[in-house]
């Protein structure tokens, strides 16, 4: 949650890799996200639900957590790579330990505490991620990490937490870009591994500030850039174009250890169809974003469990190059996005994989040819390419000049690979 209340690139031409320092270097020093991070938090689909008598299945408590580690693995979750299970806003009592000056889960939400949580949640194979706000206050209220950085952290590791969510509600934007980097320090000097998620960009984006990457890929193993997604299209479409616009500034600075985060993936809730979920899953894929859902894992309906659990597309998020991809060309309100993957050519040349999304809304799926060239693969060898959706889908061998032609629902997406021959 994000309430606005206040590495190298490998350099392409013509498909080419040209001679560059590799993605090599680790965010944090901690040696951890060197693949974008997947698993669930609870803060789009539950929110701040805390009454538990009104909403006992939904509201934020030890019941709710359990629940969903226990699906992620039963449903086949975390064999597909989801392996995080992340407390959002609202888990807090309002106050402090009036003795220890320490955190104090909701007694009444939480009443086997934390620690138990945790064991539950490892014993199931998973990782435990809790949230917290770089702040007086996180963003419903409950008592931020200002003033009690370093106890906060040991708390953090007596807990057995592995990822830790700061937020920025309620801080100065003008200490974000310190006092983040010292609540990183003082996680890595209590000796536990934890996945540091840092939010300091989206608060000088919206104040008109320039983030500093090369600090933040020092610092920070992920990082919100902008507003948080809603359950809508026009929310999903609104983070795509704020990726795409700024992607000259943003794209580089994602890799292994340090990635852009656009935020939870919305599928399994009420506001996509089946379509506009394949795109979500799509461009979070080519944009090598964490794949971090909110949803109630009971109710997902299976064309759309499908789709979160399709290891062709995860396998392009989780590519171990780590280059985040790009939009690179927009015809006929039919855009092209594309992601260079493995594996790599003799010749040096990428596979890629290559996303058509469709804005139109004019009914019937609008059909568009390209020339590979076009899609920026040249590969004199040739791409073999494979529909990622459709495994079955075998589409043959296409050379440069090839014309390559597909079909995109409106609001949705086509998705394939094109390995490098």
């Amino acid at each position: 949650m994000l309430a606005m209340c206040g590495s190298t690139w490998a350099v392409f031409l013509g498909g080419i890799l040209l001679p560059q320092v590799l993605h090599l270097a680790v965010g944090l020093d901690n040696g951890l996200a060197l693949k974008p991070p997947m698993g669930w938090m609870s803060w789009e689909r539950f929110r701040c639900l805390t009454d538990c008598q009104l909403y006992p299945d939904e509201c934020i408590s030890e019941k709710l957590f359990r629940r969903h580690a226990d699906l992620l693995v039963s449903e086949g979750y975390a064999a597909a790579g989801y392996e995080y299970i992340i407390i959002d806003d609202c888990w807090l009592e309002k106050d402090r330990d009036n003795d220890t000056q320490k955190l104090v889960p909701d007694k009444k939400r939480f009443p086997s505490g934390l620690n138990a949580l945790s064991d539950h949640i490892h014993n199931k194979g998973l990782k435990f991620g809790l949230y917290q706000d770089y702040g007086t206050n996180t963003c419903a209220g409950y008592p931020g990490v200002i003033k009690h950085m370093q106890l906060d952290a040991q708390t953090f590791a007596d807990w057995d937490v592995d990822y830790v969510k700061l937020d920025g509600c309620y801080a100065n934007i003008s200490d974000m870009a310190t006092g983040y980097p010292e609540f990183g320090r003082l996680l890595n000097e209590t000796g536990r591994p934890m996945v540091y998620s840092c939010s300091w960009p989206a608060y000088q984006e919206d104040a008109g500030e320039m983030p500093d990457y090369e600090s933040l890929k020092k610092h920070c193993n992920l990082w919100r850039n902008w507003d948080d997604i809603d359950d809508s299209l026009e929310s999903l479409m609104q983070i795509m174009d704020y990726f795409a616009k700024n992607q000259d500034r943003i794209q580089p600075h994602g890799g292994p250890g340090h990635w852009n985060d656009p935020d939870m993936l919305l599928l399994g809730n009420y506001g996509l169809s089946y379509d506009q979920s394949k795109l979500q899953m799509a461009i979070w894929a080519i944009m090598a974003a964490p794949l971090i859902m909110s949803n109630d894992l009971a109710a997902v309906r299976p064309e759309i469990k499908d789709i979160l659990q399709n290891r062709a597309v995860i396998a392009v998020d989780q590519d171990e190059l780590g280059i985040q991809g790009r939009r690179v060309l927009s015809r006929n309100q039919i855009e092209v996005w594309q992601r260079p993957i493995t594996p790599v050519a003799k010749s040096g040349h990428h596979s890629y994989a290559v996303a058509f999304v469709s804005r139109r809304d004019d009914g019937a799926p609008y059909r568009i040819p390209f020339t590979v060239k076009e899609l920026g693969l040249t590969n004199p060898k040739g791409y073999r390419v494979q529909d990622l959706y459709d495994g079955r889908n075998k589409l043959g061998v296409f050379q440069s000049e090839s014309q390559f032609i597909t079909r995109v629902n409106p609001n949705g997406v086509t998705f394939y690979k094109f390995t490098a021959l």
